[in-house]
């Protein structure tokens, strides 16, 4: 008997002989604004939970998509208008009971932009908010959208605390202040300032551009900065705070 080869196997072989999960991407958009962190939220056109928030995201289209972050941008701008210049795969989930319409499995996005009005980049406002991450918790959000941000905040928590993941998101020229503000609002705790401001200076991320109003109105005017050239790839040897 011959034996069957693997293209004999491959011409005969069916993928719609096996069950396959639902399967899509969510993507967590964080910005900075008015002293807060906050996550972009869509509303829900559709059932299931149609005018529920939830993050941006949608299913892969096995036709388009190269790969699955091809899916997180595609649907991304399709939602929402925004390019985010650098996506973060956090996670994969997969379960019975996230989605009513069947056992599915969705692959975890996340980016960190500056801020702009959603009037910018949706062409109907209603259909997206910056949400605080404090009032989450009031939200009743689609699908296991609560935890996927979970993790995605978690895995921005612990980014920042190495990198230079802040200098992506304020407004040029920023303060060494503003810069520890940034820092201390995505990692969520508060950072020593001299501590800091010498992590900083030191590793020459920054050059300086100018001079601002003092900070608090008194004192010596605080010095304007902007990222130096290559500085987006720097990470720290040890995590602020420790």
């Amino acid at each position: 008997m011959t034996e069957e080869t693997e293209r004999q196997y491959l011409n005969q072989y069916n993928i719609k002989d096996y069950e396959s999960p639902l399967y899509s991407v969510d993507i967590a958009i964080f910005t900075l604004h008015n002293g807060q962190l906050k996550v972009l939220l869509v509303e829900r056109a559709a059932h299931p939970f149609k005018h529920s928030r939830a993050l941006p995201g949608g299913f892969v289209d096995l036709h388009i998509d190269a790969d699955i972050e091809a899916t997180a941008r595609r649907k991304l701008v399709a939602k929402t208008g925004v390019d985010a210049p650098l996506l973060e795969q956090v996670t994969t989930v997969g379960n019975a009971s996230r989605d009513p319409r069947g056992w599915s499995v969705t692959t975890l996005y996340m980016a960190l932009i500056p801020y702009a009005p959603t009037a910018d980049f949706v062409d109907t406002v209603s259909e997206a908010i910056w949400c605080p991450m404090e009032e989450l918790k009031e939200l009743s959000l689609a699908f296991d959208h609560q935890l996927l941000i979970e993790l995605a905040r978690e895995r921005l928590k612990n980014k920042t605390a190495y990198s230079v993941l802040p200098l992506h998101v304020l407004e040029r020229p920023f303060t060494l202040s503003q810069l520890q503000h940034a820092f201390e609002l995505l990692m969520g705790k508060s950072l020593e300032k001299k501590s800091f401001r010498r992590r900083i200076l030191n590793a020459e991320l920054l050059h300086q551009v100018g001079e601002g109003v003092p900070e608090g109105g008194k004192g010596r005017p605080a010095g304007l900065y902007e990222p130096s050239a290559g500085s987006e790839r720097h990470l720290f040897v040890r995590v602020f705070g420790d």
